[in-house]
């Protein structure tokens, strides 16, 4: 196990490596920058970009970077002013943290259990009717559902808070929308893998022998059969997590995913930086864990 994490944290560094100088350049590559937006000019703009270290060549740039990053220093936001990177992920990412819980929350919660109705009764009209709901929530983006969900229930019925989180109620429609979709592949996985797993010799004999359904679901078929969920539970939890950008945006959350979106339209090039590396941490670190998850649930898996 040691050898493993050894082996997987070298990887991760090496891919770390390639986002940041990926993203650093392919950010510098888009014409025009942070101050043309606003249309400064002359002398101020340069004063503006030899303040950011803007007006430096292009590697230097990017050197120099690296050399903060090193010392877990992601730069100062030119947008928000007064404010480092670090600050706002820290200030941030526990909204976002929060709402994603609950929206994970939802996504096992629920996913599992109709993942299993579905498979146990194959054909039938309730495996139909969850079908064609998940057919629907993997196609449907979070955005439209986020829509959907603000217009009847926050501007038609009125009943649920349509902006941030200062209420229990105030996390169902954000929660939901960031939910639905992994929820629906969460059934959809589990579906399709709980039906192989039944038609294994084991299960079949454990049913032979007489042995209740529900432990036969649960322990036998359910343990081989969660490994897919549990593999795209990975980069799902990470990005759930960062908060969904466009839904943060849409219900005027203050979390991480809403400052993203910002930060590229105002071409905050330390914060777009600093959250796509911050991002690609937490994915990187999820799917680790998820290795690690594949030893607990079936012992017979090796590093």
């Amino acid at each position: 196990m040691a050898r493993f994490l050894v082996n997987r944290l070298v990887s991760m560094l090496i891919a770390m490596f390639a986002i940041v100088t990926l993203t650093f350049f392919l950010m510098n590559l888009i014409p025009g920058g942070p101050f043309n937006l606003e249309n400064i000019g002359g002398k101020a703009a340069a004063m503006l970009e030899a303040k950011y270290g803007l007006d430096k060549p292009l590697f230097q740039q990017y050197i120099d970077y690296l050399a903060d990053l090193v010392r877990g220093d992601l730069g100062i936001s030119i947008k928000k002013v007064g404010y480092t990177v670090n600050e706002i992920i820290a200030d941030k990412f526990p909204v976002s943290a929060k709402l994603g819980a609950v929206a994970i929350g939802i996504s096992v919660v629920l996913g599992l259990p109709m993942g299993i109705v579905s498979a146990m009764n194959r054909n039938k009209i309730s495996d139909r009717i969850i079908m064609f709901i998940c057919t629907i929530g993997v196609s449907a983006p979070s955005f439209i559902v986020a829509t959907v969900l603000l217009y009847v229930f926050g501007i038609k019925l009125g009943i649920l808070p349509t902006m941030r989180l200062e209420s229990a109620s105030s996390y169902i429609m954000p929660a939901l929308s960031l939910a639905f979709s992994p929820l629906c592949y969460i059934t959809r996985l589990t579906r399709s893998s709980m039906l192989e797993v039944l038609d294994q010799d084991y299960v079949k004999t454990a049913t032979a022998k007489g042995m209740k359904r529900i432990v036969v679901v649960g322990k036998h078929a359910l343990r081989n059969s969660v490994i897919p969920v549990i593999t795209y539970m990975g980069p799902m939890v990470a990005g759930v997590l960062t908060g969904g950008f466009v839904v943060e945006k849409i219900f005027s959350i203050p979390g991480l995913g809403k400052y993203f979106v910002e930060s590229i339209t105002a071409r905050d090039y330390p914060l777009i930086m600093g959250t796509t590396i911050f991002y690609a941490i937490l994915l990187l670190v999820m799917n680790t864990i998820v290795d690690l998850l594949y030893k607990a649930v079936d012992p017979r898996i090796e590093y």
